[in-house]
């Protein structure tokens, strides 16, 4: 039987577009850009919307609701961020953490249950909608750097409160679903200990570039506990496709010299059966079993229908063998279905 994940995430959504780049954290969009990239997403056929407060600090959540508003909330799913309250000072951080937003808010980390509660209704005021289908605790991660007191803090008082008052907002039917959204394995394997999140979303974790913790690891515990997971970040922050930067940070500038490394084998092997390696590295973050959706990043209309037409390429079986003939995928990792 469909675990819940399963059950909401439906064929139209499991592809979605992911607010980073809407809330202005690579670079700066006008509105205008914004809702053009948002009608062409919805013009391709993309269902699914996922935002967070945190996103340009208010601005992600403003401008996708700007758009969704209008259309049937029954048409499309959505899911947002808790455990990030903002409110507007004089005085705010944006500039230091989210400099492109133009934001007037501050930020407040409450993983409490109330702060939980009042993170979803705000969200749902800056969107414009009456209900989330799904609910994610942001960022409780060995990797943010934010945190006052370190990410193990805060996960304590999730464990606590958000968790249990999540659960119990889902099962009151306020969501549908819940589970944490951070950029590393180690939350979501103790998340699943502790409390019973539905799915989870497993940011830049799953990509052509690094994989291996997730198969080896990651997935065998999700598959165990029945959680599936929401895949982001696939082409790590725009990397494979050819950004200049890597994942996310104020540092990502610094790229590792062995992750250029296996960005110029895999070009060789794309190019060598005439492949394009931003569709190759789609394809592969959305076939693993455990993956209920897929979620990219876009900054304008071009972006969001080239990343959706990649899904439907064909790639040849060779490529994928020669990938794992020259180790560069995993051994066990699954891999897009064979073009007919």
């Amino acid at each position: 039987m469909p675990n819940r994940a399963q059950q909401i995430y439906k064929q139209e959504f499991r592809f979605g577009l992911g607010g980073v780049s809407l809330g202005n954290e690579f670079n700066k969009h006008t509105d205008k850009d914004a809702e053009g990239t948002l009608e062409a997403a919805w013009e391709v056929g993309v269902r699914y919307f996922d935002v967070a407060p945190w996103y340009g600090f208010g601005l992600a959540e403003r401008r996708f609701g700007h758009f969704l508003h209008n259309k049937k909330r029954e048409d499309y799913l959505l899911s947002s961020k808790v455990g990030k309250l903002f409110k507007a000072s004089k005085n705010n951080r944006h500039a230091e953490i989210y400099p492109l937003s133009d934001s007037p808010n501050d930020i407040v980390f409450d993983y409490t249950a109330d702060g939980v509660r009042r993170s979803i209704e705000d969200s749902l005021q800056r969107l414009g909608v009456d209900s989330l289908d799904v609910a994610f605790v942001h960022d409780i991660s060995p990797d943010f750097a934010y945190f006052p007191n370190g990410w193990e803090e805060q996960y304590e008082i999730a464990r606590k409160g958000a968790f249990p008052a999540l659960s119990k907002m889902r099962d009151e039917g306020i969501i549908r679903a819940w589970g944490i959204g951070v950029n590393t394995p180690q939350p979501i394997l103790k998340v699943m200990d502790d409390a019973d999140p539905d799915v989870c979303l497993c940011a830049r974790q799953y990509s052509l570039i690094d994989h291996a913790n997730a198969v080896n690891e990651l997935f065998p515990a999700v598959r165990k506990k029945n959680v599936s997971l929401v895949i982001g970040s696939s082409l790590n922050a725009g990397f494979i496709s050819g950004s200049p930067r890597y994942n996310y940070g104020k540092e990502n500038f610094k790229i590792p010299a062995a992750v250029i490394e296996k960005r110029e084998k895999l070009r060789t092997v794309a190019a060598r059966y005439g492949v394009d390696l931003r569709t190759a590295a789609l394809q592969f973050s959305a076939a693993p079993d455990v993956a209920v959706a897929l979620v990219v990043g876009a900054r304008s209309h071009q972006q969001i229908a080239e990343d959706y037409n990649s899904l439907q390429g064909k790639i040849p079986s060779e490529f994928w063998a020669e990938l794992k003939q020259q180790a560069l995928i995993e051994s066990e990792a699954s891999l897009p279905a064979a073009p007919v």
